[in-house]
């Protein structure tokens, strides 16, 4: 008793203390200056309260500012409020012939005059836009201030009252929002919180926990690559990055956390990039692995620089070994500070070897390094870290477990939360979680995972609030509450900007109604986020119809996607229509004379054939694509212009007719050697003509 009287005085005192702090008090403090941070703070100052952003470290935005150029979304139309109207801002911006430094808008396929929002930029053109809406709603920015996570978060009972910052610096507030990638303000508070992946039987799943389902995926080994020190000697020991361990049983679950990664911005423009440096601390053996891999016969480039404006990339992970650094992070959601900036240090310090290794390494292949020396990082961004990105990609961390947990059925839509306040429609996806040594004795990645939930789906307003009795001023946009799998889908930018506002507008009501963030009606909470044009419901309607010509409608012999050899990185696309097939192929405009797609047919009887060539006419094509035709030492070369539309069918235009020879091996090879524009391979089609 007297133990409980005590204590209760101590917390009198140190609530009054508080109160009569010289500091002032906002009604909301957003902690975390992300993409959801700021969307948060700019719907709170629209809603007539004050607000502060703190931001542990610099600069505004998060991954949308950091290199995460390329808006990974899903369903576009289910993305509204302050989401949309930064995309809008985007569009507006390249809507100036002054944005395009580098090449002209109508170079670039993804800039479409007509539509109201872009979801493809460079990274200061973010920042940039995220720096105009805070200054426009005069929102105070506190930078470079980390949260003692040991004694920083004061609360009263249920309520946090203020948080300490490690400098002794405090913010006293009525409601808080943790937008951080990391979810430290959630903990803090004492919060219940998740790390890993969940047992599929926990929540009734089946893509979650353990999922060595390999063969479904492109980033696994293809070939049989030794992973000892020593080939074939196991007492030589593993290779670095791989571990001893079994992988588990399938859809078990651990501790293990999804692999991260820089999202780098690179340039094929040669006076805007400078060469991949030569990390201080480099080791070869880190990148023997990947050295084993390529000589076993994996050539295919090993990362995806997706294009943005001005010859940019946003590029990711692709293939076995890439940019994803696996297994490295499993410690960071928990982690000190300190440990945390180690942790990220030695991803820089790998994926800068991993980009020098591919450049410069006499092992690599010549292929790969030809294509290498068409990048470089962009010379114009990051240039505070010299043109690296200051955001590492946090895909998951901590992930709150409230009294709602969305899972898979969510996703899938087995279970429609009643109370959604934003749309997911994003794959589950899950990058690689581990690396291990397989029975058979060879290298093998496991966790990926890239499931359509098939349409969008409905998150619920209880998934940003914690449990009822752990605390009732706190919204958890970010880090909410999910499970590994349904996070998959919900963790793209803008759907966190999307929760920002909604968690934003929940705590508005809530200080202006004096109740708990449980308590909050949903009624009185839809009402004003339809009002601010989000996006809570969607009757799915026929996307957009693809007109694309089935290969078994064609007459004669098609060769399509899965008959092509590819030279260099070739990127899908189904932007424009009436190809063959799924989808078409292009080069992205660069790397002249290092990319080719070669089909090849063998006749089964002797005799006279046309052969024809798929490609989607556009205005940025190229009107020089070289195409070789080949036949027993025999070459024909054709030139082709992809911008005028081909006259058999809008899909084909010939290339002459061949002499054909039984058994013997046809090639049809398109090359990008000095093309003026893009170059589309999409399919080719031979007819006989007798």
């Amino acid at each position: 008793m007297l133990r409980t009287f005590i204590a209760s005085i101590a917390l009198f005192l140190l609530t009054c203390d508080l109160l009569q702090a010289d500091e002032p008090t906002y009604d909301v403090v957003v902690y975390g200056g992300t993409s959801s941070g700021v969307a948060a703070a700019v719907q709170v100052k629209r809603m007539g309260k004050s607000t502060v952003i703190i931001e542990p470290g610099h600069h505004l935005g998060g991954l949308t500012s950091g290199g995460l150029g390329m808006t990974d979304s899903g369903n576009k139309a289910v993305i509204g409020g302050i989401s949309r109207e930064f995309y809008q801002r985007v569009k507006k911006h390249y809507d100036q012939p002054s944005a395009w430094k580098y090449e002209r808008s109508n170079d670039y396929p993804l800039y479409r005059a007509a539509d109201d929002a872009m979801w493809t930029f460079e990274p200061h053109v973010a920042e940039m836009i995220f720096e105009q809406l805070v200054i426009e709603h005069d929102i105070p920015i506190v930078r470079q201030q980390r949260l003692n996570r040991e004694t920083g978060v004061h609360k009263n009972g249920q309520r946090i009252i203020s948080i300490t910052m490690e400098s002794g610096e405090v913010y006293r507030g009525r409601m808080f929002i943790d937008a951080t990638y990391e979810g430290d303000l959630m903990a803090a508070a004492g919060v219940t919180y998740a790390v890993g992946r969940e047992n599929n039987a926990s929540y009734g799943e089946t893509l979650n926990g353990v999922q060595k389902h390999e063969n479904t995926h492109n980033h696994r080994f293809t070939v049989k690559v030794d992973p000892y020190v020593v080939p074939g000697d196991s007492r030589s020991g593993l290779l670095p990055g791989i571990h001893r361990d079994p992988p588990g049983e399938e859809g078990a679950g651990d501790d293990r956390v999804q692999a991260y990664c820089f999202r780098m911005c690179m340039s094929n423009v040669a006076s805007n990039r400078v060469p991949f440096p030569k990390p201080a601390g480099y080791e070869e053996k880190r990148f023997e692995l990947l050295l084993r891999n390529f000589e076993a016969g994996d050539l295919r480039f090993p990362m995806h620089p997706a294009m943005m404006p001005n010859g940019k990339t946003d590029t990711n992970n692709s293939g076995a070994f890439s940019t994803d650094n696996i297994g490295m992070n499993y410690d960071y959601p928990d982690a000190s500070y300190e440990r945390r900036e180690a942790i990220i240090a030695e991803h820089e310090t790998y994926q800068k070897g991993f980009m020098w290794t591919l450049a410069n390494h006499p092992r690599v292949p010549q292929t790969i390094r030809d294509e290498m020396a068409t990048w470089g990082l962009a010379a114009d961004e990051f240039p505070e870290t010299d043109n690296w990105p200051h955001q590492l990609y946090i895909r998951e961390a901590r992930r709150m477990v409230g009294d709602y947990v969305i899972t898979e059925l969510d996703c899938r839509r087995t279970r429609i939360a009643e109370d959604s306040v934003g749309m997911g429609s994003y794959n589950m996806d899950s990058h690689n979680v581990q690396r291990y040594v397989s029975s058979e004795g060879f290298a093998k990645n496991e966790g990926d995972v890239q499931v359509s939930p098939g349409g969008a789906y409905s998150i619920s307003y209880r998934s940003l609030v914690p449990k009822a009795g752990e605390c009732e001023n706190l919204l958890v946009p970010v880090c909410l509450s999910s499970s590994h799998i349904a996070y998959g889908s919900i963790r793209m930018e803008p759907v966190f900007m999307v929760l920002g506002q909604s968690a934003a507008t929940a705590a508005v009501l809530c200080l202006d109604q004096s109740i708990a963030v449980q308590h909050l009606s949903y009624a009185s909470l839809s009402s004003r986020l339809l009002a601010d044009e989000q996006v809570l419901a969607w009757t799915q309607s026929p996307p957009r119809e693809v007109i694309s010509i089935a290969p078994k409608s064609l007459k004669g012999t098609v060769l399509d996607d899965e008959a092509m050899e590819q030279t260099g990185i070739w990127r899908p696309s189904t932007s424009n229509d009436h190809f063959v097939g799924a989808k078409y192929w292009h080069d992205g405009n660069s790397g002249q004379g290092l990319k080719s797609v070669c089909f090849r047919h063998t006749p089964s009887k002797n005799g006279r054939f046309e052969i024809r060539l798929a490609y989607t006419p556009h205005s940025n094509r190229a009107t020089n694509v070289p195409i070789t035709i080949e036949q027993a030492g025999t070459a024909t070369k054709v030139v082709v212009n992809q911008r005028v539309t081909p006259p058999i069918d809008g899909a084909f235009i010939s290339l002459g007719t061949f002499e054909f020879e039984d058994g013997q091996a046809v090639t049809i090879t398109i090359s990008n050697a000095r093309a003026n524009g893009y170059v589309i391979a999409d399919a080719v089609q031979i007819v006989p003509t007798e």
